[in-house]
C-alpha cells in the first residue's frame, strides 16, 4: 500500500468516524467558524482548567478534509497545555505549507500533509485549528 493510500484511508476514517464529534454540556469556550468559500462550518467547544485542554469537540458540516482535520485536532490537543496545543496549530501550519513537521506520537495528522498541493483546501484543512487558536486566546484574554 502507498503511502498516499495511507493517508487516504485515515482521512477517510476520521471523516466518516469522527472523533469527538458532538457538544460539551459544560464547554467553557465556544467557537463558530466557516469558510465562505466552500462552505465548511465548525462549532468547537473546549473545556479547559488552569490552561490545559481538558475536553474538546465539535459539530459542524463540511468537506471530509475540514471534518477529518477537526477529528484529527480535537485527539491531539485533549490534555495539552495552551502553549502546547498552539505549538501543534504551528506545526500543523508549517506543514500546510510543506515543511517536514513531527507530531510525536500524533502521527494521524501526517495524513493531511497532502492538501498543501491544493492550495484552494488549505482553508478547509486548517479552519479546525483557527477555531482553536481563537478559542485559546479568548481563553487567555478573561
Amino acid at each position: 500500500m502507498s503511502l498516499d493510500d495511507l493517508y487516504r484511508r485515515v482521512i477517510m476514517d476520521h471523516y466518516k468516524n469522527p472523533r469527538n464529534r458532538g457538544q460539551l454540556e459544560d464547554g467553557s469556550v465556544s467557537i463558530e467558524l466557516n469558510n465562505p468559500t466552500c462552505g465548511d462550518k465548525i462549532h468547537l467547544q473546549m473545556q479547559v482548567e488552569d490552561g490545559i485542554v481538558r475536553q474538546a469537540k465539535f459539530v459542524g458540516e463540511g468537506c471530509s478534509i475540514s471534518l477529518s482535520s477537526a477529528s484529527m485536532m480535537t485527539e491531539a490537543v485533549k490534555g495539552k497545555s495552551f502553549a502546547e496545543a498552539m505549538e501543534l496549530a504551528d506545526k500543523f501550519s508549517g506543514l500546510m505549507k510543506g515543511e517536514e513537521v513531527d507530531f510525536g506520537d500524533y502521527e494521524d495528522l501526517e495524513a493531511l500533509s497532502g492538501v498543501n498541493k491544493f492550495p484552494a483546501r488549505i482553508k478547509c484543512a486548517t479552519l479546525a485549528w483557527n477555531a482553536l487558536r481563537k478559542g485559546i486566546e479568548q481563553s487567555e484574554s478573561h
